[in-house]
Parts: C-alpha cells; sequence; structure tokens
C-alpha cells in the first residue's frame, strides 16, 4: 500500500499558476488555506504551490491539519514544517511541532482543531513568508461551521477552494473577496474507507516502529482530556457500595460535582442499569492501546505515545513512544486507540473518558 495519497506533479493546469501568481502578490506574511471535499487533491495542490514558491526565493511552512489522511507524521494531530527544498511529498518533511487532537476525525473536536490550526498558522507565519494550511476534506454539515470557524480564526490572506459543483457555497460565502477557485482534476483519485485505514495503519506504524516505553509519575505530570483525575477521590464506602450494587470491581473513583465517574472491570457478564446523570463508567480494559499525546509547556505536542499501562495506586502511567524529549509537562489523553503495528482498535466518544 502506497503511504502517500499525493506527490509533486509537473502537469499544472494554468489555474494553478494563477493562483501562484496571486500568492507572489500578496503581502507577506501571507496566510494561505486550501479547502475542499475529500479526495479532491488539496495535498496535491499544497506539494505543488511549497515548491513554486521556494523557486520563486520564499520561505514556505506547511500546516497539515488533515489529522485522518496527514502527510506529516503522526496521525491525529495537526502538524507544523518548513520547506527548505524541493520535494515530492509531505512525508519528506520534518516536523517542527504538533498540535494534539487525539482523533482521527474532526468530530466532536472542534475546539482542538481551530485552536491547533491556528496556533500553529502563527507560529509559521513569524518564521516564514507564506503559510499553505491543508484541511480536512469535511465540508457538509456541521463540516461547513469548522471551515468558516477555521477561516474567523485563522483570517486567511487567500482561501484556494478546489470545487466541482458549488460544495463549497456554504463555507465561502462572505469571503468571496479573498478566494479563488480551482477546478478539481480528472486526475483526482477517490481512496475507499478500506483504502484510508491500510494507509493510516502504515503511518502509525512507521510512527512507532522506534519507540521505547516510558514512565511518567502522575506527580509530576499533568493528565488532561479526561475526567478520571477530576474531582475528589471517592471513599471506600462509596466504592464498596458501588461494586456491590453493580457487581463491579473499582479501579479508580472520583466524585466530581454531585456525580461519581469510575474506572470499573465487570465482576459478572450481563446487563446493569445505570443511571448516567448519577454515575459515569469506563472499563479499565478500554485503557489499554489509548492514544496519548506528550505536551510541553507551551500546550504544544512534543508526540505521541500509546496507553500501554496505568497503576492508579502507585500513580504511574506507562507510555510506548518514540518520544525522547525530557520536557514533558502534560499528558492528554485521545479517544482513538490503536496496536503500535498501525491497528486501528476503534474510536472513543468524546464524553467516554
Amino acid at each position: 500500500m502506497e503511504v502517500n495519497k499525493a506527490v509533486f506533479t509537473q502537469d499544472v493546469p494554468q489555474d494553478r499558476i494563477d493562483a501562484i501568481r496571486k500568492i507572489l502578490d500578496l503581502k507577506k506574511p501571507a496566510k494561505i488555506m486550501i479547502i475542499g471535499d475529500i479526495d479532491t487533491g488539496k495535498t496535491t495542490l499544497t506539494v505543488y504551490l511549497a515548491n513554486e514558491l521556494i523557486s520563486n526565493g520564499l520561505r514556505v511552512a506547511i500546516v497539515d491539519a488533515d489529522i485522518g489522511q496527514k502527510g506529516i507524521l503522526p496521525p491525529a494531530t495537526i502538524s507544523l514544517a518548513f520547506v527548505d527544498s524541493k520535494f515530492s511529498s509531505l512525508d519528506e518533511l520534518t516536523p517542527y511541532v504538533h498540535y494534539f487532537v487525539g482523533s482521527i476525525t474532526p468530530n466532536q473536536f472542534f475546539g482542538e482543531m481551530v485552536v491547533g490550526t491556528s496556533r500553529l498558522t502563527e507560529i509559521g507565519r513569524k518564521l516564514a513568508d507564506v503559510v499553505l494550511i491543508d484541511t480536512t476534506g469535511m465540508i457538509y454539515g456541521s463540516g461547513v461551521e469548522l471551515k468558516r470557524l477555521k477561516i474567523e480564526n485563522v483570517k486567511p490572506d487567500l482561501i484556494l477552494a478546489l470545487e466541482k459543483e458549488g460544495e463549497l457555497g456554504p463555507i465561502i460565502r462572505g469571503y468571496e473577496d479573498i478566494t479563488v477557485k480551482l477546478e478539481v482534476s480528472e486526475k483526482a483519485r477517490l481512496f475507499s474507507r478500506n483504502e484510508r485505514r491500510a494507509i493510516r495503519k502504515e503511518k502509525w506504524r512507521r510512527y512507532f516502529e522506534n519507540s521505547q516505553l516510558r514512565s511518567f509519575s502522575l506527580s509530576e505530570v499533568n493528565i488532561t482530556g479526561t475526567s478520571i483525575f477530576q474531582g475528589k477521590p471517592i471513599g471506600n464506602t462509596e466504592k464498596s457500595l458501588l461494586e456491590r450494587l453493580f457487581k463491579w470491581v473499582i479501579l479508580h473513583g472520583r466524585k466530581i460535582g454531585d456525580k461519581y465517574f469510575v474506572v470499573k472491570a465487570d465482576v459478572t457478564e450481563g446487563p446493569r442499569v445505570v443511571d448516567k446523570n448519577v454515575v459515569r463508567y469506563f472499563d479499565f480494559s478500554k485503557l489499554g492501546n489509548l492514544l496519548v499525546g506528550l505536551l510541553d509547556r507551551e500546550g504544544l505536542c512534543l508526540g505521541i505515545g500509546i496507553l500501554k499501562g496505568i497503576n492508579f495506586s502507585e500513580g504511574r502511567v506507562d507510555i510506548l513512544t518514540p518520544v525522547k524529549d525530557e520536557n514533558v509537562h502534560e499528558i492528554r489523553f485521545g479517544r482513538i486507540r490503536v496496536r503500535e503495528d498501525g491497528e486501528e482498535l476503534g474510536l472513543l466518544d468524546r464524553d467516554a473518558l
């Protein structure tokens, strides 16, 4: 399976050449956002633009915000890279920094998508002449609002819209003065869901191939992105009552406001009637292979890891990661479970943790 969907091409339509001219005419630094449906050639366009712009003597930054089909590894993050020489694919670029989203789909993660894209764009703008922002193909339904929130927050100088039949109208309405519409190439290939998953599997595998198991003390890092450590620890009386009532073994429990949140294992099989307005619960087994982000003090992502163990009594988490940086200040829980061989084990709901 080919790892990358987009490579540099010399077969260039006239509207792409015109787009380069528009970018060259913009006041620098300039921010360029590329939008379009899935498989319309957004990443191919990004690669072409970057190569042409550096040929014109400009320093180029790329923000890869397509979290599910990332060119700049790893998936489930937004990444910033700088282009110093000609290249044919985003995976050739060395990431400068990431922003952790924790999922391969923007659904339920609009805040992270907007904040991450905006933060990395601003970093790129300070260090480059042109920032190219490659986005996801989520353009329908709530995707319209996500794209408009990004535009409102990032304030691009130019929007390049890869459009077939007016499908981007609801997104670019009101932004026509900064939008250039480009035709979708007839050579743009559609990828099936299974093909996308296979491409991601290889990218996960490549990212984690040189990983090591690292142990972190919960007293030395912040754990975020989860309710597990919010509120106050439950007492032994409450713990015993909940265990008897629901036939659970509770490995960890907190009281958050007037609700309980517990990490549990079942003692017996069978259905249970649990009022989730009173008790929220999470199966301990599903913590295994959970994707986590390793963050610095600025909230930027140094890299990602896979949760391999959590010992609540000893206050320790074990994470498989290629990140060697010692300045890990925060560990943020994601919502996808994945093995180091790249096999995805499923997405979790935002509220599950």
